[in-house]
């Protein structure tokens, strides 16, 4: 094999392997891909908001166990209370704002900004129907978890999270 054939199949098995692999992120990652929208302009300085990403990942795990549901949704950089989680018929909705602690700093450069801030809601299809009334989230380590007996019946209700 000539060098011009082997660095051409080499080109051909790398671009390939990079198409599978955007095209396996994309299928298995596409509904963690979350939409952060800012309420109100950012205010004068606030340039960091401002250069944010609209888009980040909200990774989650949907686990059923016996007789229990579980959800882990993988959401750094915020508090419990931060959270408005609701379950509407067969869907886990989650909501909350993610701020920046460090806008308006003085003297501040950032060389790269690649975390998303703002409004996000992400939803969950729920893989059964769970007893609403027994449901239990708290956040630990930039992850909220949220589980709950799985039951015959649903309705809407909205859920507290604590500390853990």
């Amino acid at each position: 094999m000539s060098t011009l054939n082997h660095m051409h199949h080499g080109l051909h098995h790398t671009l390939h392997s990079l198409a599978e692999g955007w095209s396996a992120l994309k299928q298995r990652a596409s509904h963690a891909l979350t939409r952060f929208t800012l309420r109100e302009p950012p205010h004068e300085g606030g340039k960091l908001t401002q250069g944010a990403s609209r888009w980040g990942l909200l990774p989650a795990e949907v686990r059923e166990e016996n007789d229990w549901i579980t959800i882990d949704i993988e959401i750094p950089g915020m508090e419990a209370d931060d959270f408005e989680i609701q379950i509407l018929e067969d869907q886990l909705i989650v909501r909350g704002e993610k701020r920046n602690v460090h806008e308006g700093s003085i003297g501040e450069r950032y060389f790269l900004l690649e975390r998303a801030y703002g409004f996000f809601e992400r939803v969950i299809h729920l893989p059964a129907e769970i007893d609403q009334d027994n449901i239990k989230a708290r956040y630990r380590r930039g992850v909220l978890s949220i589980s709950s007996p799985k039951t015959s019946h649903n309705r809407s209700q909205r859920i507290t999270v604590t500390t853990a």
